[in-house]
Parts: C-alpha cells; sequence; structure tokens
C-alpha cells in the first residue's frame, strides 16, 4: 500500500511538469507564428547579402535579438567595426534592462536555466509574461522561450532554402526591419499608458536629427533612453509605472 501511495505522489509532480511544459508551448503560437515569417525574411536577407551559410543558424542562436538580427546583417555586409557593432548591440537591446524588471526569472533556480532564460528574453516573450503576470512556473517560461526560438531558428532555416532555391533576388526584404518596427509600433499605442513612450521616441529622434544629424541612430538611442528611465523613476515615485500595484 505504501509503494502505491509513493508511486503515485512522485507521478503528481511529473503530470504536473508535463502540463507546464505544455501551457508554455500553447502561449508561445501566437507569438511564434509571428516569428516565424519573420525569420524567414531573415535567411533571405542573410544568403541575398552574400554571408555564409553560418549566418544566420549562429546569428538566430547566440544573437538572438530579432530586429538586432537584421541590423546585424547590414553590418556586416558593410564592414562595421566591432566598436560600432557592440555599441549598437548595447543601445538596442538596452530595453530588456526594464524588461527585468517584471519578468518572471526567479521562478528558474537552474543557473544554466536562468542564463538561457536571459539570453532568450525578447520582446514576444515579455510581452506574453506581462498578459499573464501569474502562474508562472520554471518548465512553463523555459518551455515558452525554448519555443520561440525554435519558431525563430527554423524560420531563419527555411528562408535560407528557398533563397537557395529562387534564382535572382528578391527587392524589398531589407524593408521587413522597418515594417517589424512600424508593427510593434502600432501595436504597442494601442493602450493610453504607451502614448509617451511614443511622445518620448519622437522627441529623441528629432533632437538627435537637430544636435547630431550625422549620428541619428546612435544619439537618438541614447536620448530615448535617458528620457525612458526618468519617466520610469518618476512613475514610480508615483506608484507604478501603470498605478499603483497591490499586493
Amino acid at each position: 500500500m505504501a509503494h502505491m501511495n509513493n508511486g503515485a505522489s512522485s507521478a503528481k509532480p511529473a503530470q504536473h511538469r508535463r502540463n507546464e511544459i505544455l501551457t508554455g508551448l500553447k502561449l508561445g503560437i501566437g507569438p511564434g507564428l509571428g516569428l516565424f515569417p519573420l525569420g524567414i525574411a531573415l535567411g533571405l536577407l542573410a544568403i541575398q547579402s552574400g554571408l555564409p551559410v553560418w549566418a544566420v543558424p549562429g546569428l538566430s542562436i547566440f544573437g538572438y535579438a530579432g530586429s538586432l538580427e537584421f541590423l546585424m546583417i547590414d553590418m556586416m555586409t558593410a564592414g562595421t567595426g566591432l566598436l560600432t557593432i557592440a555599441v549598437t548591440t548595447f543601445f538596442v537591446n538596452f530595453r530588456h534592462v526594464f524588461y527585468a524588471f517584471s519578468f518572471p526569472l526567479h521562478v528558474i533556480e537552474n543557473p544554466v536555466a536562468k542564463f538561457y532564460s536571459m539570453h532568450a528574453l525578447i520582446d514576444e516573450a515579455y510581452a506574453v509574461t506581462a498578459a499573464h503576470p501569474t502562474g508562472w512556473t520554471a518548465p512553463r517560461l523555459l518551455s515558452l522561450q525554448i519555443s520561440m526560438q525554435m519558431y525563430w531558428v527554423g524560420g531563419g532555416l527555411v528562408g535560407m532554402g528557398i533563397a537557395w532555391a529562387i534564382p535572382g533576388t528578391i527587392a524589398g526584404l531589407d524593408f521587413a526591419l522597418l515594417a517589424l518596427f512600424i508593427t510593434l509600433t502600432l501595436d504597442a499605442v494601442r493602450s493610453r499608458e504607451q502614448l509617451p513612450s511614443l511622445v518620448i521616441a519622437t522627441v529623441g529622434f528629432f533632437a538627435a536629427m537637430l544636435l547630431v544629424p550625422d549620428q541619428i541612430i546612435f544619439a537618438g538611442m541614447i536620448i530615448f533612453m535617458a528620457l525612458l528611465t526618468i519617466r520610469y523613476f518618476t512613475a514610480k515615485r508615483k506608484g507604478g509605472l501603470y498605478g499603483p500595484v497591490s499586493n
């Protein structure tokens, strides 16, 4: 009888883990269906730009950052220096600092798994956790992030295959990055809470255009991050970015 009870009790955690993994995979379907075609565009653009075969899977696995990878293709083909690439990477991904304040990374105890979760913290993963702020476990979070990266890597590989199968080049693929940012912007400003961020970004752009017209991207990102930081701490003093948070 005791053996039967032990077997039943050990089966419960295993079943719970499977359920959490399935939940994470289901939550990743929607964002994954958006990441997959973008991955195809990345693979096509990389091959058409003359990058080596390893570039797309290498960027998608080790430089997993969506918009940054499109920028990396342009910088790699233009022979951009390592310092410029490093600075660009820092500012493009600096927004992840703010994600860390509410991303449920604390549910992961394994240091290797926690390092991967930090590496795989992309806009889409943060959006899912923000939409579902409670109930996160390590299996659910990791399965969500792993599935999203698989959609992205798979899309890139499919894009490479299409590029090799189609003779000639497809014009306009470099517009995919701009289209991505426009889509993210329109999606973000659907709520009034994000309108100040849009205003801050606009101010940062025009300030950079007037002050440093030769370095609009770098200067604009620096100004935007500075203003966004001021906004965050100002809102926090007033009781949170989206109003007071109850325990």
